[in-house]
């Protein structure tokens, strides 16, 4: 997450996190079901309308670092060196991002998510979204459309190449197995380019 400059944000910032935290909390002590936005609200001392200008919905509060995530997956492609191929720059981020989400500090987290219907729904919504913006990344690099077949074929391998290693029983070697065929699959669609 981009570190806030002025005061004003940081304090924004402060009240988001000490927000997510709360409900976090809250959520794995007694529940996702049973927790409601006024509970997290009291407990973080703010207003239900501060938990809402932070985040638009209970969902949301889970899964607080959703858009460092997607904006992490992007500059992947974006910040790296020129003639770095691409796959290998995905690989090492998606690694990076299986080890935070694979400590024994989130296990209870990804349990409650598996456990519930609505955050297993909006966890889907979130990857299809995150699919959509890698894709248009990897066109943008490549000066193509984005709606490029490939581009969204190989986001979406990419999307789920997190979410299968982060379920298997050892992460780091699936997303090394994952990356094989997904460079397998880049090599067949762009035989001209570096993978």
């Amino acid at each position: 997450m981009t570190v806030p400059t002025g005061r004003r944000e940081r304090k924004k910032a402060a009240t988001r996190q000490k927000i997510a935290d709360t409900a976090l909390r809250l959520f794995l002590t007694h529940g996702y079901d049973a927790v409601g936005i006024r509970e997290v609200a009291a407990e973080a001392d703010v207003a239900v309308t501060t938990v809402f200008s932070h985040f638009a919905s209970k969902e949301a509060l889970v899964f607080e670092q959703d858009e460092d995530f997607e904006q992490r997956l992007v500059r992947a492609v974006t910040d790296r060196a020129p003639h770095e191929p691409l796959i290998p720059a995905l690989r090492q981020e998606i690694h990076a991002l299986v080890r935070h989400c694979t400590g024994d500090d989130a296990a209870p987290v990804w349990r409650m998510i598996v456990a519930s219907p609505a955050l297993r729904e909006y966890e889907e919504s979130m990857r299809l979204r995150h699919a959509d913006s890698l894709a248009t990344a990897i066109a943008t690099d490549l000066e193509l459309p984005p709606a490029t077949t490939t581009c969204r074929t190989i986001a979406r391998f990419v999307i789920d190449a997190y979410t299968l290693a982060r379920e298997a029983t050892e992460p780091e070697a699936a997303v090394d197995e994952i990356f094989h065929m997904i460079e397998a699959a880049w090599a067949v669609a762009r035989p001209n380019q570096d993978t």
